[in-house]
């Protein structure tokens, strides 16, 4: 059984952007129309905290689902990253009973980047909100295909 498969239809879903760095996270509503960006997450020695405040945040908002950015190649292959999202997916699937689907995140971080650029906010900001805007993206695509 995939994790789509297992699923609940209903109830908020939250999206991770995984860095290299730090872990953007997003979440939607419990209808789940609308997808925003709620938090950056620094990974690294941080680890364990960035792990509780995760949890935390699936926990607060009562989340059914989480939904992990994959982010391939331009020729659909995987390379590091991918890899690193799979391992970051399969520990979240440990530490938590919900389901946990991979969802293709191709240029989400160049798009979250044009957005906040168009929007002019400064560099330093761009920094500290990126992640989480590029999550927003990564739910907001998932929630538009899943009602479709």
């Amino acid at each position: 059984m995939t994790a789509a498969a297992r699923a609940p239809s209903t109830g908020c879903a939250l999206a991770i952007d995984v860095g290299a760095a730090r872990i953007g996270v997003a979440a939607s509503d419990p209808s789940r129309s609308v997808a925003v960006p709620v938090a950056t997450l620094l990974l690294g020695r941080a680890a364990h905290s960035t792990w509780t405040s995760l949890l935390r945040e699936i926990d607060q908002r009562e989340a059914s689902l989480v939904v992990v950015g994959l982010p391939r190649m331009l020729d659909g292959s995987e390379g590091a990253a991918a890899a690193a999202a799979r391992r970051f997916a399969d520990e979240l699937r440990r530490r938590t009973p919900i389901a946990v689907e991979l969802w293709d995140e191709r240029f989400t971080t160049a798009m979250a980047e044009r957005a906040l650029i168009d929007a002019g906010v400064r560099r330093a900001r761009r920094r500290e909100t990126i992640d989480s805007v590029a999550a927003t993206l990564i739910l907001q695509s998932w929630l538009d295909a899943q009602r479709r």
